[in-house]
């Protein structure tokens, strides 16, 4: 049996090892890393062969769209990733101050630190209570609660979640006071995130206005400016036909009106390339403002790009529309 990770570096290994942990996946590592070289070759493979052999395409733009499609594939591969890995985040991050309360009701009643945090774990914490029972395992198995603690921190990339444990290993070493802790830690965990929460209702307005800047204002100006194109295209050319040498200088020669340089199809892919754009990174930057994560704007990423288009396509439609009629220009 082929082994795959020794085709890829360590570096590479321990990152995706890292990115497999924080997200909780079940697959096993190594083979989320054979996957990932198998079907990836297989990207590389199909694309080339399809387009050279097939459609008898340029044999470097037959290879090149291997590598397009291979880097897409790894790109959203990682993006699904990164958006599981801060799901895991918020959800903990939402339960973790009731989590403390009740380890803290429990470490007052008289048990120890480790019986505390199983009996926390309530099923309806879900996997949160799965990782929890998993770390203080690692107590009976001979590490401290210290470092069980910290294995947890390692399982989810939240800086709430490291802090306040680091604060609680604190509490343990030097014999503090660890239920008053973890109730103060829960309340002002609350008070945070109710702020949070305020905060991102006050920026509601600067989401409005970015929304209708990039699926709204940006399409329609593309759209109104292609069909602009267009006509202005269509015009010259019935000039031109009655005139081969163009309209006369009027003794002026640096004002001689001369046809557009840039043709409706060249304007078309530009613009549809810059609607990708702005639309594609609008969802980014609504994330950042409505969330706080930007990781969070590839829910968004598809639906924006495709709502832009959309606008698109519909008003240079109306627009062809209202110019034939008036200009008898084909649309």
């Amino acid at each position: 049996m082929v082994d795959y990770n020794k085709l890829i570096s360590r570096q590479l290994y321990n990152f995706i090892k890292r990115e497999h942990k924080l997200a909780g996946l079940k697959l096993n590592v190594d083979k989320l890393v054979s996957f990932l070289i198998i079907f990836g070759l297989i990207l590389f493979a199909i694309p080339p062969f399809v387009l050279y052999i097939i459609f008898k395409y340029d044999i470097i733009i037959s290879i090149l769209s291997g590598f397009a499609a291979t880097i897409l594939f790894y790109i959203v591969v990682y993006a699904i990733i990164e958006f599981r890995i801060e799901q895991r985040k918020n959800y903990v991050e939402s339960v973790w101050p009731d989590f403390l309360i009740i380890t803290s009701a429990n470490i007052r009643s008289g048990i120890s630190i480790d019986k505390a945090l199983v009996n926390a774990a309530r099923p309806e914490f879900t996997y949160f209570s799965n990782d929890v029972q998993d770390v203080v395992k690692l107590v009976y198995a001979g590490q401290t609660i210290q470092q069980a603690l910290s294995e947890l921190t390692n399982r989810y990339r939240s800086t709430l979640l490291a802090r306040t444990i680091r604060i609680i290993n604190q509490a343990i070493e030097y014999g503090g006071g660890v239920s008053d802790i973890l109730n103060q830690i829960a309340k002002e965990t609350r008070s945070q995130q109710t702020i949070q929460k305020e905060v991102s209702g006050q920026l509601f307005m600067y989401t409005i206005f970015i929304a209708f800047a990039t699926l709204i204002g940006a399409p329609v100006l593309y759209g109104l400016t292609s069909q602009m194109i267009g006509v202005t295209e269509s015009v010259w050319a019935s000039i031109l036909k009655e005139n081969p040498q163009g309209l006369p200088t009027a003794g002026v020669a640096f004002l001689k009106p001369s046809p557009p340089q840039i043709t409706t199809q060249q304007y078309k892919d530009f613009a549809l390339g810059a609607i990708i754009i702005i639309t594609g990174m609008g969802s980014f930057i609504i994330s950042a403002i409505s969330t706080g994560s930007v990781i969070k704007g590839f829910r968004y990423f598809p639906i924006f790009i495709a709502v832009g288009i959309l606008v698109y396509y519909a008003v240079a439609t109306l627009i062809a529309g209202v110019f034939s009629t008036i200009l008898n220009v084909p649309s």
